[in-house]
């Protein structure tokens, strides 16, 4: 599977932001995207062996498009940089923790897990439920294999304490967090090697834990 010429497409796209050039190099781009499918589609027999509640998605169901929506930006270029896809129970759109990838040149590819921006409603379950069941997740991540690959969550976090909930909490960092995200480096190097989906699928499964407890939370 072809990864390097992923990167080497988006490349070119990132120095030709313009549909024009698109229009002109429409075959490479979807030899590129076709490379990507068969890529999310591989990595999601290997998750549903260890995580079956993706099971039955497609790649259609987790690969976000290309065209950005430029609608309320300064930034007018109509394609992103990057190839992206979100692995989740209902896809790309549902509530679900991910488990995401992102593939753009010059070193900014990564993987990430966790639940993102979620729901009000969502996101005070999970706060509920960590403060019910906090040794739960902080033992996910501070297990050392997952801080070695991943660091500490991160995500947007309020500056006060979320309502309902004292400045004296002791785990109040953590509820103050309005996403619960983890992510991991891709180097180009490591992206368009050949046992590239052999490197991604153990960082997945790493991630496994973390995102079971977002779901049963927001369950």
């Amino acid at each position: 599977m072809d990864t390097n010429q992923i990167l080497s497409f988006l490349k070119d796209l990132r120095n030709n932001n313009s549909k024009e050039w698109m229009d002109q190099h429409r075959e490479t781009y979807e030899e590129a995207r076709e490379t990507f499918k068969k890529l999310v589609a591989a990595l999601l027999n290997e998750i549903a062996a260890f995580d079956p509640d993706i099971s039955g998605l497609t790649p259609k169901d987790c690969i976000f498009r290309i065209n950005r929506d430029i609608r309320f930006s300064k930034d007018k270029n109509p394609y992103k940089n990057n190839f992206g896809a979100a692995i989740s129970e209902g896809g790309k759109k549902g509530p679900n923790a991910v488990y995401y990838l992102h593939l753009q040149p010059n070193d900014l590819s990564f993987v990430a897990g966790g639940l993102y921006m979620p729901s009000a409603e969502n996101l005070q379950k999970v706060r509920q439920e960590i403060d019910y069941n906090p040794e739960s997740l902080k033992n996910i991540v501070t297990e050392k294999k997952f801080r070695d690959l991943f660091g500490a969550i991160q995500g947007e976090k309020l500056k006060r304490p979320p309502k309902g909930y004292d400045a004296s909490h002791p785990n109040i960092e953590l509820l103050k967090h309005k996403s619960f995200i983890v992510t991991h480096a891709l180097p180009d190097e490591k992206v368009a090697s050949e046992g590239f989906i052999q490197e991604v699928v153990p960082l997945f499964r790493q991630l496994e834990p973390l995102n079971r407890y977002m779901n049963v939370a927001i369950s």
